[in-house]
């Protein structure tokens, strides 16, 4: 993550950050988030019928994908000197565009797109995230995801 003084955050609007390194998404990632959310849908985590679907085989949740957000954010985001925490606001939108696919490697590209003050000593930023499936032209995923940053 780029740490930078607060006062030159605007200079970084609207310039694409550094991509985040390759996660590749196994049965394993799958099964386990499953679990955790209670969503065992057969298209995620029975290989054999899941390999009769047009897909041709399991597919990670689109919320795994989005879960994976805050991890990659902390590798190719920005964030303001002197923060003493950051918060994961919410977003203003996310869009499933293609499924992600058992196997396939996932990285995201960011792109800061605001910052305000929210209160004293509280930066608020917006960042635009593209999440890429290795050697497809349509992404996984697309969001603007809201972070508080608290400064000391």
């Amino acid at each position: 993550m780029l740490t930078i003084a607060k006062e030159e955050l605007q200079e970084y609007v609207d310039k694409p950050l550094e991509p985040s390194a390759w996660v590749r998404i196994d049965q394993d990632m799958i099964n386990t988030f499953a679990d955790a959310t209670m969503d065992h849908q057969f298209i995620h985590v029975d290989e054999e019928r899941a390999a009769q679907t047009p897909f041709g085989a399991t597919i990670a949740h689109g919320y795994l994908t989005m879960s994976l957000i805050s991890h990659f954010l902390a590798e190719c985001a920005i964030r303001p000197e002197n923060t003493v925490m950051g918060i994961n606001y919410g977003s203003d939108k996310v869009r499933f565009l293609q499924p992600v696919k058992v196997g396939s490697e996932i990285r995201a590209l960011a792109t800061l797109m605001s910052v305000s003050d929210k209160a004293p000593g509280q930066v608020l930023m917006k960042t635009g995230i593209t999440i890429e499936i290795k050697g497809e032209e349509k992404p996984a995923l697309v969001a603007e995801i809201l972070s508080l940053y608290i400064l000391q």
